[in-house]
């Protein structure tokens, strides 16, 4: 039975094609020569047989077809012409008035293929944000996950640097506790999410890496943009396969995302070009997470447990430093903190996690921290210390009694001897804490000082508020307009550099802010991408803002063209101080020149309105609470560049 030929208008007017010219036309999906030689118009197979070059991005030379790429000729009329046979296919064609049509053959149905199969395990278990750039290595992997975009199982956003899509999946994984993943293809695309992938793995964010590969039979042969891929991932992915024809396909993506999920690490896999097309037989099918996790909720051993639980009924002053390890928890932490009036502050990672505005908030211990916070801690005579890492930034001090609870046993006394190193997952060992503690009557109320410490810090920035040199705007006043306007339920991107510690310091969290930073890595240029992914993660539900310096938003800038394309309405707040001031500024606290920290910047708010955002500029003070209301209640994507004064932080 002949095929059905579908007929595709492929030039609107023939004589956008001269006499002894050939271009390349599409014909549904099918790449067509079209050539105009001797007055006839002829459709051809646009592949070389020789490497699949474009002919028709080729030329008529001495009344002959030439491949642009190794000068193969061929009749310009095709295969089976009045001329001779060369073997290239032709297609029907049609002159509809001075329209061309041509012929193809109706397209099979599609057979399901390796990666389909894949693909579709990996929406089976939740995987549903893809960030990535298509490339010619990855095509076959592309189209399987545009066919589930078609069908509304995944979203698919295109940015413009590897390293992006890999922040931005990073960012989703500290949000939500669930991966998403990251695609690129073979050699640089795979190498530029480095940074992204090691961001998620010392922040333990699930992540899933997706790369192309170059063809089985070449891979070791040193072909163009060849990387030994699982060699490369092998000192950031957890878990990291090349996928072969002869694979269990389903299986090895389950065990992708099983691994990132319970490791809370990153998952890689490689797929090289031939493999990715590949039909499998109809029996295969693709897995679901049914039966494939066990819960997670497991009790402290009791010996660690009855320790910790002497030293709390013990003491009189405890205190409760949370951690981003502690983020899903809070619910246990807060009930257990409130029944004992206990203060609670958080290092700058988890900062956030409970609102500055509750009675027991005492803000960020440490170097972006409040003075609040490290007034409690010396006051202390125990630390309870919960999905923390003790990180130099923090300043946890060892010099107090501790308990360190955590879900990750390599996490308990990972620098130093803890006094009680209590195991088990976090929300169920703080409510063991709040049924089992039986000396409540002997702890202090520090409420009220909680209070009276807030009043003496708030009094303090007041002060700061007045500093003004006339060479920009003060960071204390860039926070303190946007503690006034800020919507109360945004999730907020912060990235490296002075910016954030004056983030940290005089932003007071709302009741449902939540943070999201490159933390143990402080990778600059975070803040953009993980916009993006914060935004992939909860869509219209939430406010998104981007806090960068003019460092960090250069690393990332084209990703406003992202925001546009794909109409996400995050703000970005940009300090821009012509400046790398936390550089500079650690150069004079080392005893060096300040060198090579001067930057020269473009027009941010104008760059974005070149991009298609809104763009605003402020450069005084009085401007800064009504732009920021326009930046907050604009629809789409906007930008809000503030000029600052980089000594005044």
């Amino acid at each position: 039975m002949s095929k059905k030929i579908i007929w595709y208008k492929v030039l609107a007017d023939k004589n956008d094609l001269p006499e002894g010219r050939v271009m390349t036309v599409t014909a549904g999906r099918t790449g067509i020569c079209l050539t105009h030689h001797k007055g006839k118009y002829s459709a051809l197979d646009n592949r070389c047989p020789h490497q699949k070059g474009p002919l028709g991005e080729g030329s008529i030379e001495n009344g002959m077809l030439r491949c642009p790429w190794h000068g193969w000729d061929f009749c310009p009329h095709g295969g089976n012409s009045d001329d001779y046979d060369d073997g290239l296919k032709t297609f029907d064609l049609k002159i509809e008035g001075n329209t061309i049509f041509v012929g193809v053959e109706e397209n099979p149905p599609h057979q399901t293929t390796i990666t389909d199969i894949m693909v579709e395990t990996m929406i089976n278990w939740g995987v549903t944000s893809v960030f990535g750039m298509v490339g010619h290595s990855n095509l076959g992997l592309a189209d399987a996950i545009r066919r589930q975009e078609v069908k509304g199982n995944l979203k698919f956003i295109g940015i413009r640097h590897e390293g992006a899509a890999a922040f931005a999946a990073s960012a989703y994984g500290k949000l939500t506790g669930k991966p998403a993943a990251c695609f690129a293809i073979a050699g640089p695309g795979a190498t530029n999410m480095f940074t992204g992938l090691w961001d998620a793995k010392v922040d333990r964010s699930p992540i899933l890496a997706l790369t192309g590969q170059v063809a089985t039979q070449v891979v070791g042969t040193g072909n163009f943009q060849e990387v030994d891929l699982v060699r490369a991932f092998s000192t950031v992915a957890e878990f990291n396969h090349r996928v072969e024809e002869k694979s269990k396909h389903a299986e090895l993506m389950t065990l992708a995302i099983k691994n990132a999920i319970l490791k809370r690490d990153v998952s890689h896999l490689t797929f090289p070009d031939d493999i990715q097309t590949i039909n499998v037989a109809k029996d295969i099918k693709a897995q679901t997470s049914e039966g494939r996790l066990s819960p997670m909720t497991i009790s402290p051993p009791k010996a660690s447990f009855e320790k910790a639980l002497k030293m709390l009924n013990k003491s009189e002053r405890p205190i409760i430093i949370v951690g981003h390890g502690a983020n899903f928890h809070m619910k246990e932490i807060v009930a257990f903190a409130e029944k004992i009036n206990c203060p609670v502050m958080t290092t700058f990672k988890a900062k956030g996690q409970i609102s500055d505005s509750h009675p027991l908030g005492c803000g960020v211990l440490g170097r972006s921290g409040t003075p609040v916070a490290s007034w409690f801690m010396n006051e202390s005579d125990l630390l309870i210390v919960i999905g923390a890492s003790f990180s130099n930034h923090t300043g946890i001090t060892p010099k107090k009694p501790t308990i360190q609870i955590d879900f990750d046993p390599l996490a308990l006394s990972k620098f130093h001897k803890v006094d009680a190193a209590v195991w088990g997952e976090i929300s169920v060992t703080m409510d063991l804490f709040k049924d089992y503690i039986s000396l409540i009557i002997n702890k202090v109320n520090q409420k009220y000082e909680i209070s009276e410490r807030w009043k003496i810090w708030r009094t303090e920035k007041e002060k700061r508020l007045l500093e003004d040199h006339d060479k920009g705007i003060s960071s204390i006043a860039v926070f303190d307009t946007l503690n006034k306007t800020a919507p109360k339920n945004a999730i907020m991107c912060v990235d490296v550099g002075n910016n954030a510690y004056s983030f940290g310091r005089y932003y007071e969290s709302k009741e449902n802010n939540t943070f999201l930073m490159s933390g143990y890595l402080g990778s600059i240029g975070f803040a953009l991408p993980a916009s993006i992914g914060a935004w992939a993660a909860v869509a219209k539900a939430r406010p998104i803002i981007a806090v960068t310096g003019d460092g960090g938003l250069c690393q990332y800038l084209a990703e406003i063209t992202t925001l546009v394309k794909y109409q996400i309405p995050v703000k970005v707040i940009v300090l821009n101080n012509n400046e790398l001031g936390k550089i500079s500024k650690e150069q004079r606290a080392g005893e060096f020149d300040v060198w090579a920290t001067d930057l020269i910047n473009p027009n941010f708010a104008a760059y974005a309105e070149s991009c298609g955002a809104l763009g605003i500029e402020v450069t005084n003070k009085q401007q800064l609470e009504s732009a920021m209301k326009q930046l907050f209640a604009h629809f789409g994507p906007a930008l809000l560049e503030i000029k600052t004064d980089v000594s005044l932080i």
